[in-house]
């Protein structure tokens, strides 16, 4: 019998869990480990869910008709035309690219660094992956110009690659990779006859609306799968709801019907209740149009507060253009950090940062980068306050580092940098 493939629990969760059994012992910890967004429902979707909540029959595997248009109409607001008919929906975006792997099946190719679950989820089907880098400040997408020649090696091996997960915006380095390496990485996936499965559930998130992100599905529409969701840009991470955005094409409605026989297998139909909330939501009426510009304006506010922190003492990262993260390089503190530390990699670091400050972040290492890189990936989604009545005072504030709680965790995060850097704290200004 064969030895079953080897899993791991997801870092991120794991290390939220360990930092929670920290706080309910009486620790001080600062959670910027998982990216969970701290935010409180909205109101009307609280209202719709629960309105819905007789609703228990399984329905259709793909999800509701409702569900379907009201997504549909979300992609064509974006440029994407689709046909709600090539539209599944899921519990969770995650389930989607779990279920996207089984049914594209062959090998798949990532990028580095990328998020955690990529490389997992590609074991758990029994495929293999072909870690191709990224560019520099182009997080998310396998360097175009390198995706021939690792190609070539991977079936010179052997292997089989039919799919390129990318993830635009980018986690983890809040990166958004520009049009024109799209274009590029989307002529190579025609070329190699490969599918791209374009996870984009940051896109909301992007800063700047004259420079929002763009989709793989623009170029390369024939081979393109886009999944979203609402864990991100509406903080509904708990009521796991996700959707994947098929290609009209033969390709697409043959990946269609085994992506749909793939879910009877394993979910049989997203939750009745959660469908009828997320069709309103997808459907974008102004309170939720609103409610994500809010997110959004306060993301950027916190998290660049804290890129700042970082900069001070030295590490070097590329300017966060999108979601809550930062994937800063301790590589100018090497030096300092082995002799005053004993941390020669980002490993070492992230331990250093939990065990000693209290901090939880996730080391380079969860994301694939190879070696001992001196990077970290620090998330501020958790800033915001542990009860609602405070988090919707942040997402009201116009200067949300003004508030007490926020302030106290941007300026902890600046009291631990500087006693790793052996630098006084940086004095910076409120709004940076």
């Amino acid at each position: 019998m064969p030895e079953p493939a080897p899993v791991t629990m997801s870092a991120t969760l794991a290390a939220d869990e360990a930092l929670a059994r920290r706080r309910r012992a009486g620790e001080r910890v600062l959670s910027m480990a998982s990216g969970e967004i701290g935010l409180p429902v909205l109101p009307t979707l609280r209202d719709r869910l629960a309105a819905a909540a007789g609703e228990n029959a399984y329905g259709s595997v793909a999800g509701s008709p409702a569900l379907r248009t009201a997504v549909a109409g979300y992609w064509q607001r974006r440029g994407l035309a689709v046909d709600p008919g090539l539209v599944v929906a899921g519990p969770g975006s995650k389930s989607l690219l779990f279920a996207l792997l089984l049914a594209i099946g062959g090998d798949v190719i990532v990028p580095v660094p990328s998020w955690v679950s990529y490389a997992a989820q590609a074991r758990l089907v029994g495929a293999r992956t072909v870690p191709v880098p990224i560019l520099p400040g182009q997080g998310g997408v396998p360097d175009p110009g390198r995706i021939r020649e690792a190609v070539a090696e991977a079936r010179a091996a052997g292997q089989r690659p039919r799919a390129v997960v990318l993830t635009v915006p980018d986690n983890p380095t809040g990166t958004v990779a520009s049009a024109a390496v799209l274009r590029r990485l989307a002529e190579a996936a025609r070329e190699l006859d490969l599918v791209v499965v374009s996870d984009e559930i940051y896109r909301d998130l992007v800063y700047d609306s004259a420079g929002p992100a763009v989709s793989p599905a623009l170029h390369a529409p024939e081979r393109t799968v886009v999944t979203t969701g609402l864990t991100k840009n509406l903080a509904l991470g708990g009521w796991r709801t996700g959707v994947a955005r098929l290609p009209d094409s033969e390709l697409g409605r043959a990946l269609h019907a085994r992506l749909v026989a793939v879910a009877s297998q394993i979910w049989s139909t997203p939750p009745a209740p959660v469908q009828a909330a997320a069709a309103y939501a997808f459907g974008e009426p102004p309170e939720v149009i609103e409610r994500v510009a809010a997110s959004r304006r306060l993301h950027e506010q916190v998290v660049r507060a804290v890129a700042a922190r970082f900069g001070a003492v030295g590490t070097e990262l590329s300017p966060v253009a999108a979601t809550c993260y930062l994937y800063p390089d301790f590589e100018p503190l090497r030096g300092r950090l082995a002799v005053a530390h004993g941390v020669h990699d980002g490993d070492e670091l992230a331990a250093l940062l939990s065990g000693k400050y209290g901090v939880g972040v996730l080391p380079a290492g969860a994301f694939g980068e190879p070696g001992r890189p001196l990077r970290i990936r620090a998330s501020t989604s958790h800033f915001y306050g542990e009860t609602d009545e405070r988090r919707s005072a942040a997402l009201q504030a116009a200067d949300p580092l003004a508030l007490p709680w926020i302030r106290e965790s941007v300026d902890r995060v600046a009291e631990v940098l500087a006693d790793l850097a052996g630098t006084p704290v940086p004095v910076l200004a409120p709004h940076s």
